[in-house]
């Protein structure tokens, strides 16, 4: 079977068709799932510029709730049930945000749900909707009141680059096709086969950029010095240029997660690399992605606050990551959150 990428409108189509309710659940990157990107895409496009003026709060979620219904081609049911998460299909929540303060009451995040985040004006009107899945949204927490952060260890080895592990995991190996080209392709596209590079070629391609420099923007600039880091990534790949669309993995076209380290600590938010879950993209010729397939690149740099070096360089696959860099405890705190969003959340 060969693996084709769905337009959002034949997405759309396809749930109209199918007569599902959003309370049927349907296969992570089967033929009824919207990936979190166009999902985000077809929400924009339909619920952009809806007034909500003059509707108490209750109603307000109700009309939402109905209008992205209508958005995703579901049938609107007569009353919507309270489940977790509201949207049980499509496993997505939805939060209307007038603050850059995102409460989540009484519930902790969970890390492969998708909570959709709707920016409203100060005159009531939808101006923006942003999808995140919880291991993304984790990373707007700055207090520290997450449930089970995982974290790593990372020790050098004898060399300045290491590929733990040589041959890609059984799901992505048949996928891989050694010498492509990425010059027609962006790197937030998703993934189809053939256009996979096997590890073995991505760690030659991404291994000169031992060396390399970048400004250090400072540690409240991190995100900042992650997307240096990720352009360089980005050019070492051969890419026409450098996109970011704040998913998990970075580099979604080779299912890669860059990682810039400065610190023995590896942060690994909520998911384990070797998790089994499934990834939220499109299946790869009729088999589910798993978080554990992707390929996570690991580069360790110093600083002397003017300028970032990279020193090291690992590459491994989420099944191997263990393997060479030990786990440490997660955290079991608050389940009462309450995220600041950045100003330019929604941009």
């Amino acid at each position: 079977m060969t693996t084709t990428i769905k337009t959002p409108d034949e997405y759309v189509n396809s749930i109209r068709n199918s007569c599902l309710s959003i309370y049927q659940p349907v296969t992570i990157g089967g033929d009824h799932w919207i990936p979190t990107p166009t999902l985000e895409l077809i929400l924009n496009r339909e619920l952009a510029g809806i007034s909500l003026a003059g509707l108490p709060l209750r109603t307000r979620s109700k009309v939402v709730k109905e209008h992205i219904c209508k958005a995703l081609g579901y049938p609107i049911p007569a009353s919507f049930k309270k489940t977790h998460p509201r949207f049980p299909g499509q496993d997505f929540d939805t939060y209307t945000q007038k603050s850059n303060n995102l409460q989540i009451w009484n519930e902790e995040i969970t890390p492969t749900r998708r909570y959709v985040v709707i920016g409203i004006s100060e005159t009531d009107k939808i101006t923006r909707v942003k999808v995140l899945s919880g291991d993304s949204l984790a990373r707007y927490d700055t207090t520290g009141t997450l449930t089970q952060k995982y974290q790593a260890r990372l020790t050098s080895g004898a060399t300045p680059t290491e590929l733990v592990v040589n041959v890609d995991t059984n799901i992505i190996l048949p996928q891989v096709a050694a010498g492509v080209s990425m010059a027609m392709y962006n790197p937030t596209n998703y993934p189809l086969p053939g256009q996979l590079l096997p590890i073995r070629e991505l760690f030659g391609k991404l291994s000169p950029l031992i060396g390399q420099k970048f400004p250090d923007r400072g540690r409240v600039q991190e995100r900042n010095r992650g997307a240096d880091l990720h352009r360089l990534v980005c050019q070492a790949l051969g890419y026409p240029g450098y996109q970011d669309n704040g998913q998990f993995p970075d580099v979604l076209h080779q299912l890669l997660e860059v990682k810039l380290q400065t610190s023995p600590t590896i942060d690994l938010g909520l998911v384990t690399p070797d998790s089994t879950s499934a990834l939220d993209v499109p299946m790869l010729n009729n088999h589910q992605v798993r978080h554990c397939d992707v390929r996570y690149a690991l580069f360790c740099a110093t600083t002397d606050g003017l300028e970032v070096v990279i020193t090291h360089f690992f590459l491994t696959t989420g099944a191997a990551f263990f393997s060479r860099f030990p786990q440490f405890g997660g955290k079991v705190l608050n389940k009462k959150l309450q995220l600041p969003l950045p100003g330019d959340f929604f941009d």
